[in-house]
């Protein structure tokens, strides 16, 4: 089982930053990859970014690639969704996510946060 926390949204103006944050619990985090999706009024939860379970590895849309930094820290059961030179089409609902196998496919993912609202003006 594994508890997801997100925190590090709010209001910011385009081409401004945010680094949102994802708290897990459980001492199996380090086995899990972990995603960052997120859901628009009015729209179809979609996937941002993920990271293996090493950090080895990570996968990006292509709307958040060279904007966005997925990282984690395995020690601290943290994940991390750095976000620059933000778009008002960035304005969501971001979504932490937890699963052992799938990496973009949010169906695959077994454990979800409550979601942390990042608006972007213009």
């Amino acid at each position: 089982q594994v508890q997801l926390v997100e925190s590090g949204g709010g209001l910011v103006q385009a081409g401004g930053s945010l680094r949102l944050s994802c708290a897990a619990s459980g001492r199996t985090f380090s086995s899990y990859r972990m995603g960052w999706f997120r859901q628009a009024p009015g729209k179809e939860r979609e996937f941002v970014a993920a990271i293996r379970s090493s950090g080895g590895t990570r996968y990006y849309s292509d709307s958040v690639k060279g904007r966005f930094t997925i990282s984690r820290d395995n020690a601290k059961n943290m994940v991390y969704l750095q976000m620059n030179s933000l778009k008002p089409e960035d304005t969501a609902v971001y979504y932490c996510a937890a699963s052992k196998s799938a990496s973009l496919n949010a169906d695959l993912y077994d454990y979800w946060g409550q979601g942390t609202q990042v608006t972007v003006s213009s």
